[in-house]
């Protein structure tokens, strides 16, 4: 009976925190739904469709890169018979000038903005031979902001670092201990990646091999000052919250000094493929790797002797002492690990923003402490996931995207967060 309700219980609360997750993308899907005026290239197809073939037609759009996109894209479907403007309203008054002196227009094809120029409002009075014309722009659409596409996938992309930094947290917590040096990590390993490309392997022109290598020393730095970090806590015994909040302290002290206190952006410009690039079905490559690191996170927590042993040591370490689990190699495992994904975080950073800089990482230990609690793992060890994690990081990146959305002010968030955050413990100690 106790193993069915620990069974039930264990499957609820993930349960729950899905529902939760669904419950936030639906109220955010709500309060953002809004009028829409498309002018992608299926905008443009739609457009292209209400204009017969033999039409005469000028299509008007600002000088944009969305706006030219939507231009080429209705041009193409016209069967690229039609003349493009792209500017200011003088333009468009000059085109349609020429246009009223050569023989008319049937058409003038444009985007909701340029729709809305002065120059169309009164084109019977002010170009007699252009008042049949017609100005056309693609239908609007309701539809929620949060939904669109672009704004998922910047969920996707923003929460990457913070969700790979959650794994190796998660960890830690689960053995009962905690890691606040992680933001600093990704600083410090953000710089000595930057600085390894610049230094010694040639800055601008340097190789995929050269930027390799030089992400993985980030990561490696990044991985001893975590063994450090268990060392002190494991063989002298000293409380997880002071080792390493002196060690955040310390890596972004020595991120600063490293760095001279200015950022190092001497890159060539394929750094940024980690973290800008998309190569898997329009996937962010960093969102790839984060869910790839979580499929091996999860076979390692449930499948293996070292994710038995962190859940032993979480949740009695004389127990699990007594039973044979090395717990002090358990713990330094956790912070190692810990170490080593801030670090590849920091590389992740360096290249999404294509720099390094000792100020990146700042308060990202407090939202990956969130993501961890809210994703259902204790504080006070021996429980957790890493789907929950997950989820976790995805309800707090929901929660930061809709915020934003419906424009809350940065205090007004973090107030929020904090909220968050208490409600979640609150709720582990209402559950033991």
């Amino acid at each position: 009976m106790s193993r069915l309700f620990a069974f039930l219980s264990h499957h609820l609360a993930g349960s729950g925190m899905l529902l939760a997750l669904l419950l936030l993308c639906a109220f955010f899907s709500v309060v953002t739904w809004t009028e829409q005026h498309p002018q992608d290239a299926a905008a443009a197809r739609q457009l292209a469709a209400q204009i017969a073939p033999s039409a005469k037609v000028l299509i008007v759009v600002r000088p944009q890169a969305e706006d030219t996109v939507f231009a080429e894209a209705l041009n193409t479907a016209l069967g690229s018979r039609a003349e493009i403007v792209k500017g200011e309203p003088k333009d468009a008054r000059a085109a349609l000038e020429r246009a009223a002196a050569s023989g008319g227009l049937d058409v003038i094809a444009c985007n909701q903005a340029t729709a809305a120029w002065l120059v169309f409002s009164e084109l019977g009075t002010d170009f007699p031979a252009l008042k049949n014309t017609q100005v056309l722009k693609p239908r609007a659409q309701s539809w929620p902001v949060f939904l669109k596409a672009d704004n998922l996938l910047n969920i996707a992309n923003q929460i990457a670092v913070i969700a790979i930094l959650a794994i190796g947290l998660t960890m830690v917590i689960i053995t009962g201990g905690i890691d606040l040096s992680v933001g600093s990590l990704i600083a410090l390993s953000a710089v000595v990646t930057t600085m390894l490309v610049r230094d010694c392997f040639e800055g601008t022109s340097a190789s995929v091999g050269g930027m390799l290598i030089a992400g993985l020393g980030g990561i490696a730095l990044c991985g001893v000052f975590g063994w450090i970090s268990g060392m002190f806590i494991t063989r002298l015994r000293m409380p997880p919250f002071i080792v390493t909040l002196a060690m955040m302290l310390v890596c972004s002290g020595l991120a600063y000094r490293l760095a001279d206190n200015q950022s190092v952006y001497q890159v060539p410009d394929s750094f940024v493929w980690l973290g800008r690039g998309s190569d898997l079905l329009g996937l962010p490559n960093a969102v790839v790797l984060m869910l790839l690191l979580y499929g091996v996170a999860h076979v390692v927590m449930t499948q293996t002797s070292l994710g038995r042993h962190l859940y032993a040591v979480g949740g009695n370490s004389e127990a699990a002492f007594i039973s044979g689990v090395p717990v002090k190699r358990v713990i330094l495992i956790a912070y190692v690990i810990c170490g080593l994904l801030a670090g590849l975080g920091g590389v992740v950073t360096a290249s999404l923003l294509k720099s390094g800089s000792p100020t990146y990482g700042q308060m990202y230990e407090l939202y990956v402490i969130a993501a961890v609690v809210v994703g259902g793992t204790s504080l006070s060890g021996g429980k957790g996931t890493m789907p929950g994690t997950l989820i976790g990081a995805f309800i707090i990146a929901v929660i930061q995207n809709g915020m934003n959305l419906t424009n809350i002010g940065s205090n007004d968030q973090k107030i929020v967060l904090g909220l968050v955050i208490l409600a979640a413990v609150l709720v582990d100690r209402l559950r033991k």
